[in-house]
């Protein structure tokens, strides 16, 4: 009888820093021996082409799905689903170590209340959870997670008896490698995108790519590096710069594309606001993210938290700021400012104000925020 499985993807930090590169190892390591996980090690998401081994892989994985990038999980989340790779957001026990547990539940049910979010398209049943591992430092929390999501997984791996849902005329020879994926000596018959299955321990057979000849004292070097990760995928993958949406929080406004002049988003068929030319976008600048009025916008490498796909609101975890009560730029007015300069950079004219804001941000009254009513306090006060 086939047993509940479910795929665990490493999606490495960019660069080589030791002490990240320690925590995959660990997790890797130990994920190889569990019985119902299949591991697998992919770049940075935020840097995969379509045409990249690693994409690729992803978008075959058939059942849920657990994603522990260094990223937040909403970040990663809509990078996924932009790559076609969709699913049902999976929820994680985990949560960064400076958010408490109402902050989260709050964040989960402001996803589940917005009506007029246009929402993912074709999303499949299957569940894909992502982690940030920048949240743990012990490798044994993310397992623990990890095998508690392993238990609710609820799709089947086939057993195989591949017939069952091999569809259309496959030719004997393409039929035999199906039947047939490891040679008589063994060794896999063909590699699948660019990963090589590896027998494990218990004899059940997981993807693995991983590029280290030694993890733990595990001993992988009989293993072929694949371009899939590493350190020399890491020189060979160019870091990009372009935005992500949340369809969760995307409620088609447009504002988005009326402000960008770089030509950055488009339409679909639906007449659905995607980014179209992601080259386009202009390294560092973030101000379309700035002007979006729900927040969907997520630029994954910013500094910022709630531009970075942080799940919280632009007024959460209000802090007074004093600059505001001096006359400090509006949010409008930075990204303005921000694309005016790149503007400047491309030989253009910068336009200020005048393009791509609607009217009705300066027609319409502000929605009332915390500063409001900050300022209505001190004045009861007589001061």
């Amino acid at each position: 009888m086939a047993g509940k499985k479910i795929t665990v993807v490493i999606s490495q930090a960019p660069g080589r820093n030791p002490t990240k590169r320690n925590l995959e190892e660990e997790l890797a390591a130990a994920l190889l021996v569990e019985s119902d996980v299949d591991v697998s090690l992919v770049p940075h998401l935020n840097d995969l082409t379509a045409d990249h081994s690693g994409l690729l892989f992803l978008k075959g994985v058939p059942g849920d799905m657990v994603v522990l990038s260094w990223l937040f999980p909403r970040a990663a989340r809509w990078i996924l689903d932009r790559n076609g790779v969709k699913g049902q957001l999976g929820t994680s026990l985990l949560k960064p170590a400076d958010e408490d547990e109402e902050a989260g539940t709050e964040a989960e049910r402001a996803e589940e209340s917005r009506p007029n979010a246009i929402g993912a398209l074709n999303a499949p049943k299957r569940k894909i959870y992502c982690i940030d591992l920048r949240d743990q430092n012990d490798p044994r929390v993310v397992l623990d997670e990890i095998r508690r999501i392993a238990r609710e997984a609820t799709v089947q791996t086939v057993d195989l008896d591949l017939m069952s849902w091999i569809g259309g005329s496959p030719a004997p020879a393409q039929m035999q490698r199906y039947l047939n994926p490891f040679a008589p000596n063994g060794a896999p018959a063909v590699p699948a995108n660019g990963h090589t299955p590896v027998a494990a321990p218990n004899g059940a057979n997981r993807i693995h790519s991983s590029p280290f000849g030694l993890i733990n004292g595990a001993d992988l070097t009989g293993l072929p590096a694949t371009p899939a990760s590493g350190p020399a995928a890491d020189d060979a993958l160019r870091r990009r710069w372009y935005p992500i949406i949340d369809y969760s929080r995307c409620t088609n406004c447009m504002a988005c594309i009326d402000f960008c002049l770089f030509g950055v988003y488009g339409v679909d068929a639906q007449d659905r606001i995607l980014v179209e030319q992601q080259d386009n976008c202009k390294k560092g600048c973030p101000a379309c993210s700035r002007v979006c009025p729900e927040n969907a916008i997520i630029f994954p490498e910013h500094k910022t938290p709630a531009i970075a796909g942080a799940d919280v609101e632009r007024d959460a975890n209000f802090k007074i700021d004093l600059s505001k009560l001096f006359g400090a730029p509006t949010a409008i007015e930075v990204a303005a400012a921000e694309r005016d300069q790149e503007l400047l950079n491309d030989g253009r004219e910068a336009v200020g104000l005048s393009v791509g804001i609607p009217k009705r941000r300066t027609e319409q009254p502000q929605q009332r925020d915390q500063l409001d009513d900050l300022m209505d306090d001190l004045d009861k006060l007589g001061l």
